[in-house]
Protein backbone atom coordinates (compact mmCIF):
# COMPACT_ATOMS: atom_id res chain seq x y z
CA UNK A 1 0.00 0.00 0.00
CA UNK A 2 1.33 3.45 -0.93
CA UNK A 3 1.96 5.90 1.90
CA UNK A 4 1.06 9.57 1.81
CA UNK A 5 4.73 10.51 1.74
CA UNK A 6 5.13 8.62 -1.54
CA UNK A 7 2.42 10.61 -3.32
CA UNK A 8 3.25 13.80 -5.26
CA UNK A 9 1.26 16.13 -3.01
CA UNK A 10 2.19 19.81 -2.77
CA UNK A 11 5.30 20.43 -0.71
CA UNK A 12 3.49 22.94 1.51
CA UNK A 13 0.97 20.24 2.53
CA UNK A 14 3.57 17.68 3.63
CA UNK A 15 3.50 17.11 7.36
CA UNK A 16 0.12 18.77 7.80
CA UNK A 17 -2.57 17.17 9.94
CA UNK A 18 -6.22 17.26 8.87
CA UNK A 19 -8.83 18.87 11.10
CA UNK A 20 -10.43 16.44 13.49
CA UNK A 21 -12.03 15.90 16.85
CA UNK A 22 -12.69 12.56 18.57
CA UNK A 23 -15.88 10.96 17.23
CA UNK A 24 -17.17 8.54 19.84
CA UNK A 25 -20.65 7.27 20.67
CA UNK A 26 -21.18 8.29 24.29
CA UNK A 27 -24.24 9.22 26.39
CA UNK A 28 -23.00 12.81 26.91
CA UNK A 29 -21.12 14.34 23.96
CA UNK A 30 -19.96 17.86 24.82
CA UNK A 31 -16.80 18.15 22.73
CA UNK A 32 -17.56 19.91 19.41
CA UNK A 33 -19.86 22.77 20.47
CA UNK A 34 -22.96 21.29 18.89
CA UNK A 35 -26.37 22.44 20.04
CA UNK A 36 -27.35 19.29 21.93
CA UNK A 37 -31.06 20.18 21.96
CA UNK A 38 -33.08 18.35 19.29
CA UNK A 39 -34.98 20.25 16.59
CA UNK A 40 -38.61 20.81 17.71
CA UNK A 41 -40.89 18.15 16.26
CA UNK A 42 -43.23 20.52 14.42
CA UNK A 43 -40.26 22.26 12.80
CA UNK A 44 -38.78 18.91 11.82
CA UNK A 45 -42.05 17.91 10.11
CA UNK A 46 -42.10 21.16 8.11
CA UNK A 47 -38.46 20.69 7.06
CA UNK A 48 -39.18 17.11 5.97
CA UNK A 49 -42.14 18.29 3.89
CA UNK A 50 -40.03 20.94 2.17
CA UNK A 51 -37.24 18.48 1.46
CA UNK A 52 -39.74 15.94 0.12
CA UNK A 53 -41.15 18.55 -2.25
CA UNK A 54 -37.63 19.38 -3.45
CA UNK A 55 -36.92 15.71 -4.19
CA UNK A 56 -39.47 15.72 -6.99
CA UNK A 57 -37.31 18.19 -8.91
CA UNK A 58 -33.91 16.59 -8.30
CA UNK A 59 -33.58 15.78 -11.99
CA UNK A 60 -32.88 19.50 -12.44
CA UNK A 61 -30.00 21.55 -11.04
CA UNK A 62 -30.84 23.73 -8.04
CA UNK A 63 -31.08 27.52 -8.18
CA UNK A 64 -27.42 28.41 -8.60
CA UNK A 65 -27.93 31.77 -6.89
CA UNK A 66 -30.09 30.30 -4.07
CA UNK A 67 -32.21 33.44 -4.36
CA UNK A 68 -34.97 32.44 -1.95
CA UNK A 69 -32.48 31.38 0.70
CA UNK A 70 -30.48 34.61 0.39
CA UNK A 71 -33.70 36.57 0.80
CA UNK A 72 -34.60 34.60 3.93
CA UNK A 73 -31.11 35.00 5.40
CA UNK A 74 -31.18 38.76 4.79
CA UNK A 75 -34.53 38.92 6.56
CA UNK A 76 -33.20 36.92 9.50
CA UNK A 77 -30.10 39.08 9.92
CA UNK A 78 -31.93 42.40 9.56
CA UNK A 79 -29.77 45.54 9.71
CA UNK A 80 -31.24 46.64 6.36
CA UNK A 81 -29.42 43.90 4.48
CA UNK A 82 -30.61 42.85 1.03
CA UNK A 83 -30.14 39.49 -0.77
CA UNK A 84 -27.34 40.91 -2.93
CA UNK A 85 -25.27 41.26 0.27
CA UNK A 86 -25.64 37.60 1.30
CA UNK A 87 -23.60 34.53 0.46
CA UNK A 88 -24.05 30.94 1.64
CA UNK A 89 -22.26 27.61 1.34
CA UNK A 90 -21.99 24.14 2.86
CA UNK A 91 -21.09 25.26 6.35
CA UNK A 92 -19.21 28.38 7.35
CA UNK A 93 -15.96 26.51 6.67
CA UNK A 94 -16.77 26.53 2.96
CA UNK A 95 -17.71 30.21 3.21
CA UNK A 96 -14.28 30.91 4.72
CA UNK A 97 -12.64 28.75 2.07
CA UNK A 98 -14.30 30.84 -0.66
CA UNK A 99 -12.91 33.98 0.98
CA UNK A 100 -9.38 32.57 1.09
CA UNK A 101 -9.66 31.32 -2.49
CA UNK A 102 -10.80 34.74 -3.72
CA UNK A 103 -8.62 37.03 -1.62
CA UNK A 104 -5.72 34.84 -0.47
CA UNK A 105 -3.44 32.49 -2.37
CA UNK A 106 0.31 32.25 -3.03
CA UNK A 107 2.21 35.36 -2.05
CA UNK A 108 -0.59 36.55 0.23
CA UNK A 109 -0.93 36.42 4.02
CA UNK A 110 -3.82 35.78 6.40
CA UNK A 111 -3.54 36.93 10.01
CA UNK A 112 -5.27 35.50 13.07
CA UNK A 113 -4.88 35.83 16.82
CA UNK A 114 -4.02 32.60 18.57
CA UNK A 115 -5.29 30.51 20.08
CA UNK A 116 -8.15 30.62 17.60
CA UNK A 117 -10.16 28.31 15.34
CA UNK A 118 -7.75 25.72 13.96
CA UNK A 119 -9.51 25.53 10.58
CA UNK A 120 -8.25 29.02 9.69
CA UNK A 121 -4.70 27.73 9.32
CA UNK A 122 -5.82 24.61 7.47
CA UNK A 123 -7.92 26.62 5.02
CA UNK A 124 -5.00 28.98 4.49
CA UNK A 125 -2.71 26.03 3.77
CA UNK A 126 -5.20 24.53 1.36
CA UNK A 127 -5.29 27.74 -0.66
CA UNK A 128 -1.55 28.40 -0.59
CA UNK A 129 -2.02 31.39 1.71
CA UNK A 130 0.63 32.11 4.34
CA UNK A 131 -0.94 31.79 7.80
CA UNK A 132 0.43 34.09 10.51
CA UNK A 133 -0.76 34.26 14.12
CA UNK A 134 -0.24 37.04 16.63
CA UNK A 135 -0.57 36.77 20.38
CA UNK A 136 -3.59 37.87 22.36
CA UNK A 137 -3.64 39.84 25.58
CA UNK A 138 -3.88 38.21 29.01
CA UNK A 139 -6.81 35.82 29.54
CA UNK A 140 -7.18 35.47 25.74
CA UNK A 141 -8.65 38.95 25.35
CA UNK A 142 -7.87 41.06 22.26
CA UNK A 143 -7.63 44.83 22.54
CA UNK A 144 -7.63 47.22 19.62
CA UNK A 145 -4.05 48.23 20.45
CA UNK A 146 -2.81 44.63 20.30
CA UNK A 147 -4.69 43.90 17.07
CA UNK A 148 -3.48 47.05 15.33
CA UNK A 149 0.12 46.41 16.34
CA UNK A 150 -0.06 42.97 14.69
CA UNK A 151 -1.59 44.44 11.52
CA UNK A 152 1.18 47.03 11.32
CA UNK A 153 3.81 44.33 11.84
CA UNK A 154 2.48 41.79 9.31
CA UNK A 155 0.51 43.91 6.79
CA UNK A 156 -1.88 41.00 6.00
CA UNK A 157 -4.10 40.58 2.96
CA UNK A 158 -6.79 38.97 5.14
CA UNK A 159 -7.53 39.38 8.85
CA UNK A 160 -9.62 36.72 10.58
CA UNK A 161 -11.37 37.77 13.78
CA UNK A 162 -13.33 35.11 15.66
CA UNK A 163 -16.06 36.79 17.72
CA UNK A 164 -16.70 35.15 20.16
CA UNK A 165 -13.41 33.33 19.83
CA UNK A 166 -13.09 29.59 19.43
CA UNK A 167 -11.69 27.73 21.41
CA UNK A 168 -11.61 30.26 24.26
CA UNK A 169 -15.14 31.72 24.05
CA UNK A 170 -13.75 35.23 24.48
CA UNK A 171 -16.11 37.98 23.29
CA UNK A 172 -14.61 40.63 21.03
CA UNK A 173 -15.42 44.29 21.58
CA UNK A 174 -16.98 46.14 18.67
CA UNK A 175 -14.38 48.89 19.11
CA UNK A 176 -11.63 46.37 18.31
CA UNK A 177 -13.45 45.16 15.20
CA UNK A 178 -14.06 48.74 14.05
CA UNK A 179 -10.40 49.66 14.55
CA UNK A 180 -9.21 46.65 12.56
CA UNK A 181 -11.72 47.22 9.76
CA UNK A 182 -10.68 50.86 9.47
CA UNK A 183 -6.94 50.12 9.52
CA UNK A 184 -6.28 46.89 7.61
CA UNK A 185 -5.70 47.37 3.88
CA UNK A 186 -7.13 43.95 2.97
CA UNK A 187 -10.22 41.91 3.71
CA UNK A 188 -11.40 41.70 7.33
CA UNK A 189 -13.52 38.67 8.21
CA UNK A 190 -15.49 38.59 11.46
CA UNK A 191 -16.49 35.00 12.21
CA UNK A 192 -19.67 35.23 14.29
CA UNK A 193 -20.41 31.49 14.37
CA UNK A 194 -21.40 31.73 18.05
CA UNK A 195 -22.88 35.23 18.05
CA UNK A 196 -26.43 34.16 18.98
CA UNK A 197 -25.06 32.99 22.35
CA UNK A 198 -23.56 36.38 23.21
CA UNK A 199 -25.13 38.46 25.95
CA UNK A 200 -28.45 40.02 24.86
CA UNK A 201 -27.84 43.51 23.54
CA UNK A 202 -24.24 42.90 22.48
CA UNK A 203 -23.81 44.55 19.05
CA UNK A 204 -22.91 42.50 15.99
CA UNK A 205 -20.23 43.43 13.48
CA UNK A 206 -23.14 43.64 11.03
CA UNK A 207 -23.65 47.16 12.38
CA UNK A 208 -20.28 48.12 10.85
CA UNK A 209 -20.87 46.93 7.28
CA UNK A 210 -22.14 50.17 5.79
CA UNK A 211 -19.30 52.07 4.12
CA UNK A 212 -16.80 49.24 4.66
CA UNK A 213 -16.73 47.15 1.46
CA UNK A 214 -13.81 45.03 2.65
CA UNK A 215 -15.56 43.87 5.84
CA UNK A 216 -17.28 40.46 5.78
CA UNK A 217 -19.34 38.96 8.62
CA UNK A 218 -19.69 35.17 8.66
CA UNK A 219 -22.36 33.16 10.47
CA UNK A 220 -23.52 29.53 10.66
CA UNK A 221 -26.74 27.62 11.23
CA UNK A 222 -24.81 24.79 12.92
CA UNK A 223 -24.83 26.17 16.45
CA UNK A 224 -27.82 28.24 17.58
CA UNK A 225 -30.10 26.68 14.95
CA UNK A 226 -29.11 23.11 15.96
CA UNK A 227 -28.42 22.47 12.27
CA UNK A 228 -24.87 21.10 12.34
CA UNK A 229 -25.76 18.08 10.22
CA UNK A 230 -27.33 20.21 7.48
CA UNK A 231 -24.08 22.12 6.77
CA UNK A 232 -25.28 25.67 6.13
CA UNK A 233 -23.05 28.71 6.63
CA UNK A 234 -23.44 32.23 5.28
CA UNK A 235 -22.02 35.71 5.32
CA UNK A 236 -22.99 39.33 4.78
CA UNK A 237 -20.88 41.88 2.97
CA UNK A 238 -20.69 44.32 0.11
CA UNK A 239 -22.24 43.08 -3.18
CA UNK A 240 -18.86 43.46 -4.90
CA UNK A 241 -17.30 41.06 -2.38
CA UNK A 242 -20.12 38.61 -3.03
CA UNK A 243 -19.31 38.80 -6.75
CA UNK A 244 -15.71 37.89 -5.94
CA UNK A 245 -16.86 34.73 -4.17
CA UNK A 246 -18.83 33.67 -7.24
CA UNK A 247 -15.52 33.42 -9.10
CA UNK A 248 -14.32 30.53 -6.93
CA UNK A 249 -17.44 28.61 -5.92
CA UNK A 250 -18.23 25.33 -7.63
CA UNK A 251 -21.31 25.33 -9.89
CA UNK A 252 -24.58 24.67 -8.03
CA UNK A 253 -22.66 24.26 -4.79
CA UNK A 254 -25.78 24.39 -2.58
CA UNK A 255 -28.03 21.42 -3.29
CA UNK A 256 -31.78 21.78 -3.62
CA UNK A 257 -32.19 19.68 -0.47
CA UNK A 258 -29.85 21.92 1.53
CA UNK A 259 -31.70 25.03 0.36
CA UNK A 260 -35.09 23.52 1.23
CA UNK A 261 -33.97 22.42 4.69
CA UNK A 262 -32.42 25.81 5.49
CA UNK A 263 -35.55 27.64 4.36
CA UNK A 264 -37.60 25.44 6.65
CA UNK A 265 -35.41 26.21 9.64
CA UNK A 266 -35.41 29.95 8.93
CA UNK A 267 -39.20 29.94 8.64
CA UNK A 268 -39.25 28.85 12.30
CA UNK A 269 -36.34 30.97 13.50
CA UNK A 270 -38.03 32.10 16.72
CA UNK A 271 -38.83 28.54 17.75
CA UNK A 272 -35.42 27.25 16.69
CA UNK A 273 -33.67 29.93 18.76
CA UNK A 274 -35.90 29.52 21.81
CA UNK A 275 -33.32 27.15 23.32
CA UNK A 276 -30.53 29.75 23.20
CA UNK A 277 -31.49 31.29 26.56
CA UNK A 278 -31.40 27.86 28.19
CA UNK A 279 -27.98 27.11 26.72
CA UNK A 280 -26.69 30.47 27.89
CA UNK A 281 -27.99 29.63 31.36
CA UNK A 282 -26.18 26.29 31.38
CA UNK A 283 -23.00 28.04 30.24
CA UNK A 284 -23.20 30.38 33.22
CA UNK A 285 -23.97 27.46 35.51
CA UNK A 286 -20.85 25.63 34.28
CA UNK A 287 -18.68 28.69 34.89
CA UNK A 288 -20.14 29.29 38.33
CA UNK A 289 -19.87 25.70 39.58
CA UNK A 290 -16.44 25.05 38.09
CA UNK A 291 -15.17 28.19 39.83
CA UNK A 292 -16.62 26.91 43.11
CA UNK A 293 -14.67 23.68 42.60
CA UNK A 294 -11.45 25.66 42.25
CA UNK A 295 -11.07 25.63 38.46
CA UNK A 296 -10.60 28.74 36.33
CA UNK A 297 -13.41 29.30 33.81
CA UNK A 298 -12.61 31.98 31.23
CA UNK A 299 -15.06 34.62 30.03
CA UNK A 300 -17.31 33.15 27.33
CA UNK A 301 -19.87 34.55 24.92
CA UNK A 302 -20.29 31.20 23.14
CA UNK A 303 -22.07 27.92 23.90
CA UNK A 304 -19.01 26.46 25.62
CA UNK A 305 -16.63 27.16 28.47
CA UNK A 306 -12.83 26.95 28.47
CA UNK A 307 -11.52 26.28 31.96
CA UNK A 308 -8.03 26.16 33.40
CA UNK A 309 -6.48 25.03 36.65
CA UNK A 310 -6.51 21.38 35.54
CA UNK A 311 -3.42 19.59 36.82
CA UNK A 312 -3.56 16.77 34.25
CA UNK A 313 -6.01 17.60 31.41
CA UNK A 314 -5.59 14.26 29.65
CA UNK A 315 -6.24 12.28 32.85
CA UNK A 316 -9.42 14.28 33.49
CA UNK A 317 -10.46 13.84 29.84
CA UNK A 318 -10.03 10.06 30.11
CA UNK A 319 -11.78 9.88 33.48
CA UNK A 320 -14.78 11.72 32.06
CA UNK A 321 -14.78 9.51 28.98
CA UNK A 322 -14.86 6.43 31.20
CA UNK A 323 -18.11 7.84 32.61
CA UNK A 324 -19.54 8.34 29.13
CA UNK A 325 -18.85 12.09 29.02
CA UNK A 326 -16.83 13.44 26.08
CA UNK A 327 -15.32 16.94 26.27
CA UNK A 328 -12.38 18.48 24.37
CA UNK A 329 -8.64 18.58 24.86
CA UNK A 330 -7.45 21.60 22.88
CA UNK A 331 -3.74 21.65 23.64
CA UNK A 332 -3.71 24.66 25.96
CA UNK A 333 -1.69 23.86 29.10
CA UNK A 334 -3.86 23.10 32.11
CA UNK A 335 -7.09 23.66 30.16
CA UNK A 336 -10.10 21.75 28.87
CA UNK A 337 -13.22 22.88 26.99
CA UNK A 338 -16.80 21.76 27.49
CA UNK A 339 -19.95 22.51 25.51
CA UNK A 340 -22.98 23.81 27.40
CA UNK A 341 -25.55 21.09 26.80
CA UNK A 342 -28.97 20.33 28.20
CA UNK A 343 -29.58 20.64 31.93
CA UNK A 344 -29.19 16.86 32.34
CA UNK A 345 -25.95 16.78 30.32
CA UNK A 346 -24.53 19.71 32.27
CA UNK A 347 -25.44 18.03 35.55
CA UNK A 348 -23.68 14.82 34.54
CA UNK A 349 -20.53 16.76 33.65
CA UNK A 350 -20.49 18.88 36.81
CA UNK A 351 -21.16 15.93 39.11
CA UNK A 352 -18.22 14.11 37.53
CA UNK A 353 -15.96 17.15 37.91
CA UNK A 354 -17.00 17.50 41.54
CA UNK A 355 -15.96 13.90 42.19
CA UNK A 356 -12.45 14.70 40.91
CA UNK A 357 -12.08 17.96 42.84
CA UNK A 358 -10.97 16.60 46.26
CA UNK A 359 -8.01 14.83 44.68
CA UNK A 360 -6.92 17.50 42.24
CA UNK A 361 -3.99 19.88 42.60
CA UNK A 362 -4.38 23.50 41.50
CA UNK A 363 -2.09 24.26 38.57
Amino acid sequence: MTSLDELPIRDDLRGKTPYGAPQKTVPVALNVNENTHPIPEDVAHDIVARVAAAIIGLNRYPDREFTELRTALAGYLGHGLVPEQIWAANGSNEVLQHILQAFGGPGRTALGFGPTYSMYGLLAAGTGTEWVTAERDDDFELSAETALAAIERHDPDIVLLCAPNNPTGTPLALDTIRAVADTARGIVVVDEAYFEFAEPGDPSALTLLEGRPRLLVSRTMSKAFAFAGARVGYLAGDPAAIDALRLVRLPYHLSALTQAAALGALAHADEMLAMVDEIRGQRERISRELAALGYRPYRSGANFVLFGGVDDPHAVFEALLARGILIREIGLPGCLRVTAGTEAETTAFLEAMASFAPNRMTA
